[in-house]
């Protein structure tokens, strides 16, 4: 499941820099500079955070994999609830 998030999370910064760049082409505000640093630096966390869940075993695993949503629900509680 954490692969999944994982996934989700470079998605979402690949729209954020689609959005950004866009925006910057055709005259409009994106969504700035700090929330595309945000979206790329939790897609990378959450990558090599999830390299060490699907490599390692038992605990370090599962807490590997937990950290992965922790990093997706503060991208999402700062940058889109907050």
């Amino acid at each position: 499941m954490s692969g999944a998030v994982t996934a989700g999370l470079v998605v979402l910064a690949l729209v954020v820099v689609g959005a950004q760049y866009l925006g910057s082409q055709r005259g409009f505000p994106g969504p700035g500079t700090v929330s595309v640093a945000a979206h790329l630096g939790a897609a990378i966390v959450a990558i090599v955070i999830q390299h060490f869940a699907d490599h390692r075993r038992r605990a370090v695993s599962a807490l590997a994999s937990l950290s992965v949503f922790v990093v997706a629900g503060v991208l999402l509680w700062t940058q889109w609830w907050g």
